[in-house]
C-alpha cells in the first residue's frame, strides 16, 4: 500500500473515531481561534450609496450574529453567573433600604463618606439597580440561548440511532476480544439481546452491533440549565409582584393589612394595592433573654413574639409565636421579627392638670446594650393661662442605667435591671401643621425653647418609674409610668417563591444527573476468522474518562459468555502426542497383518520409556521450542477489558 493511501486510510479511520464520539454531549463545540475573532463582515463595498447602504447592512447583521455568537455561549453564561453571584454580596453585607431602613440611615450618619458613594453606586438597594438588572436580564438571554438549541439537539439525538462501530475497535479506550465457536448471526442476536436487558439503546448494523445508555446525563444537564432559567424568571417575577413593608407595634397594640398602616411601604411596579390580602395580627407580648455571664455576656439568647393573627374579615383569631428565621405566614404572606425595643409609658399633663399626652413611645436601639433615644411630642397643649402650645421631649433611655466618666450615661446590661428615662423638656412649635412629613423619631427644636429650671440652667431630669419631672411656672408634669417592648415586623409578599423553590429543588436534582451518570457508547462485532471460528470484538467510549467503563465492558463480556463460550484451541504438541500414541498402540488404520511382530517389541519393552511416550516428548519439545506468545484473542474478555 502507497503512502498516500495509508493516509487516506488514516484520515477515515479518524473520521469514524469521531463519528463514534460525536454528540455525546449537547454542549456548544467551541468555534476555532480565527472563527472567534470579528473582522470586516461587509466584504468588499461596492461604489455608491447602494453600495455603502448594502456593506453597512452586511456589517451590521455580521456583528450582530458574532455579538449574539458570544453571549449565548456556555463561556460568557458562566461568566455573567459568576458576575450574579458577586453583585449578590452588597445586598448581604450592605443594609438594605427594602428590608431596614432604620439601619440604612444609621449606616449613613455612622459612614459620611461611604454613605454618599453607596447611595450612589446603588448598595443600599442592590437588587432594584441598574447594574444588578443588567447583569440579570444578560444572564437571563444566554441561558435562553443556550438552552434552546441544546435542547434541539438532545432531541434529535433522542429520535436518531447510535452511530456504527469504528472499523478498528482496538483504538477505543476499552477494549477485549476472544474467539468462539458460535456463528457470528447468533453471537450478533445475543448481544443484543444483553444490552437491551441492561437498558441500552441497540441496533445492529452490517457485522456489529451498536448499543448507546446515559441519556440522563444530558437530560440532567438540561434540566439544570432550565431550572436556573425558571429560577430567573420566578426571581423577576417576584421583584414585579412583591410588597413588603414594616411595622413597629408596641406591646399591646396589633396591625392590619393596609397601606395606611405600614410604616414604609415598597412594591413592584406591576403590584396593585387593591391585591393586599385582609389579615391581622397584635403583639401581645414578647420574650427576649440574654447570657449574664462569660464572655458572651449581653449576647441575645431568646427572640420571640407571642401575637393573635386572623385572616379575613370574619375570620377566628390564632396564637403564633414568631421568632428571628421563622416567621408567620398568614394569607400569603410571611411576616418576619426583625427587631426589638423598649417603648416609656408616660403620662403629660398640661397646665390645666388636664392629660395631655398618655401611652408608650418607642425609643430606638443605639447599641448592642440597647440605649435608646426617641422623643414625646405633645401638639395638644394649653399652658397655666390656657393658652395653646406645644410641648416636646427629647429622651434616652437605657434599661439598666449606669455612668462613668468617658462614656457618661449608658446601658451596661439590655434587660431591664435599672430602667431610668433622662430627658430635656422643650415648648414651642412642633412644625407638625406645616403640612410637611417629619420624622417622628427626630425632634425639629429651631422654633422651641429649652425649659429652665429656678438657677437658669436647663431643665433635665433622669427619671425611673413612677417618678415625674414637674415642668417649671406650673407648666405642666411628665410621669414616667413603666416600659413596654416594642417589636418591628416585615411583612412581605413574593407570590413566586414556591416556583423560586421548585427550579432550585430541580437544578440540584439536575446536576447530580450530570455530575454522577456517564453516557457511553458500547459496540460488539463478530466476524468470522482465517481459522474458521468467530471472532468476537468488545469496545466502549464515554464522553469523558472514566474507570467504571472498562468494568462495565468486562460485565458485558461476561455476561454474553454463555452465548459464545471462548473457544478451546489444540496445540500442536498435544496433537503429535496423539499421533505417536496411536503409532505405539498399533496400526492406526487396525490391520492386524501390518503389526510388528511380538519379538521385535520386546526389547522396547524392557526400555525405560515406550516408543509412544518417547514421540510424545520429542513432540513436546519441539511444540514448546517454535510455540508462539501467547495470542490476545484467547484471553478471557473480561481480563481484555481490564488490561
Amino acid at each position: 500500500m502507497s503512502t498516500t493511501d495509508n493516509a487516506a486510510a488514516e484520515a477515515a479511520e479518524e473520521t469514524g473515531l469521531a463519528e463514534a464520539g460525536s454528540q455525546l454531549s449537547t454542549a456548544p463545540v467551541e468555534e476555532q481561534p480565527g472563527q472567534a475573532v470579528p473582522g470586516s463582515f461587509g466584504g468588499a463595498r461596492r461604489p455608491g450609496v447602494l453600495g455603502w447602504l448594502g456593506w453597512s447592512g452586511r456589517e451590521v447583521i455580521g456583528w450582530g450574529r458574532w455579538f449574539w455568537r458570544q453571549l449565548t455561549s456556555m463561556r460568557v453564561a458562566l461568566i455573567l453567573l459568576f458576575l450574579l453571584s458577586l453583585a449578590s454580596i452588597p445586598g448581604s453585607l450592605v443594609p438594605q433600604a427594602s428590608v431596614d431602613p432604620v439601619k440604612v440611615q444609621s449606616f449613613k450618619a455612622a459612614h459620611e463618606t461611604l454613605g454618599p458613594l453607596y447611595e450612589k453606586l446603588g448598595l443600599f438597594h442592590v437588587y432594584s439597580s441598574v447594574w444588578f438588572s443588567a447583569v440579570y436580564i444578560l444572564l437571563f438571554v444566554s441561558l435562553i440561548g443556550c438552552i434552546i438549541p441544546r435542547s434541539w439537539q438532545f432531541v434529535g439525538q433522542l429520535r436518531g440511532r447510535p452511530p456504527a462501530a469504528p472499523r478498528r475497535l482496538t483504538r477505543l479506550p476499552a477494549y477485549t476480544t476472544w474467539r468462539t465457536d458460535a456463528e457470528p448471526e447468533k453471537v450478533l442476536a445475543a448481544a443484543h439481546r444483553m444490552v437491551r436487558q441492561r437498558r441500552f439503546r441497540a441496533h445492529t448494523t452490517g457485522d456489529a452491533v451498536a448499543a448507546e445508555k446515559g441519556y440522563l446525563r444530558e437530560t440532567g444537564n438540561l434540566v439544570f440549565h432550565i431550572a436556573l432559567i425558571v429560577m430567573l424568571v420566578a426571581f423577576a417575577v417576584g421583584q414585579l409582584w412583591k410588597s413588603e413593608g414594616g411595622k413597629l407595634i408596641v406591646e399591646g397594640d396589633g396591625f392590619s393589612n393596609t397601606l395606611t398602616q405600614y410604616d414604609d411601604f415598597k412594591s413592584g411596579s406591576l403590584f396593585d394595592s387593591d391585591t393586599l390580602a385582609p389579615f391581622g395580627f397584635s403583639l401581645n407580648s414578647f420574650d427576649a433573654t440574654y447570657e449574664r455571664t462569660g464572655p458572651q455576656k449581653g449576647t441575645p439568647r431568646t427572640f420571640r413574639a407571642h401575637v393573635a393573627y386572623w385572616e379575613g374579615p370574619d375570620g377566628k383569631e390564632r396564637s403564633s409565636a414568631i421568632e428571628v428565621n421563622k416567621p408567620l405566614d398568614v394569607a400569603g404572606n410571611k411576616v418576619y421579627l426583625l427587631e426589638h425595643g423598649y417603648a416609656p409609658v408616660v403620662t403629660v399633663r398640661d397646665g390645666q392638670d388636664d392629660i395631655a399626652y398618655q401611652g408608650p413611645v418607642a425609643f430606638l436601639p443605639q447599641d448592642g446594650n440597647l440605649s435608646s433615644v426617641g422623643v414625646i411630642k405633645v401638639p395638644d397643649y394649653r399652658d397655666k393661662d390656657g393658652k395653646k402650645d406645644q410641648l416636646g421631649f427629647q429622651g434616652r433611655f437605657t434599661p439598666t442605667y449606669a455612668l462613668d466618666a468617658v462614656r457618661g450615661p449608658h446601658s451596661s446590661f439590655p434587660a431591664l435591671d435599672y430602667p431610668v428615662l433622662s430627658l430635656n423638656a422643650f415648648h414651642g412649635s412642633l412644625g407638625i401643621d406645616s403640612g410637611l412629613p417629619q420624622n417622628v423619631y427626630q425632634l425639629e427644636t429651631r422654633k422651641m425653647k429649652q425649659f429652665k429650671d429656678k438657677s437658669g440652667d436647663f431643665l433635665r431630669k433622669a427619671l425611673r418609674p413612677g417618678e415625674t419631672l414637674t415642668l417649671p411656672n406650673g407648666a405642666g408634669s411628665l410621669k414616667f409610668d413603666g416600659v413596654k417592648t416594642w417589636a418591628s415586623f416585615q411583612i412581605s409578599h413574593q407570590p413566586a417563591n414556591g416556583v423560586a423553590l421548585g427550579g432550585a429543588v430541580a437544578a440540584l436534582a439536575g446536576l447530580a444527573g450530570s455530575l454522577f451518570i456517564q453516557r457511553r457508547r458500547v459496540w460488539v462485532r463478530a466476524v468470522r476468522g482465517d481459522d474458521g471460528t468467530t471472532v468476537v470484538e468488545m469496545a466502549g467510549l464515554g464522553r469523558s474518562e472514566s474507570a467504571k467503563l472498562p468494568e462495565e465492558l468486562a460485565d458485558l463480556a461476561v455476561a454474553l459468555q454463555p452465548d459464545a463460550p471462548v473457544a478451546v484451541e489444540q496445540e500442536p504438541g498435544e496433537e503429535a502426542a496423539e499421533e505417536a500414541d496411536e503409532e505405539a498402540d498399533g496400526d492406526p488404520d487396525g490391520d492386524p497383518d501390518d503389526m510388528a511382530p511380538q519379538s521385535d517389541a520386546e526389547p522396547a519393552a524392557q526400555s525405560d520409556a515406550q516408543p509412544g511416550e518417547e514421540a510424545e516428548q520429542e513432540t513436546d519439545q519441539e511444540a514448546h521450542a517454535t510455540d508462539p506468545p501467547e495470542d490476545n484473542d484467547s484471553a478471557d474478555p473480561a481480563e481484555g477489558a481490564r488490561a
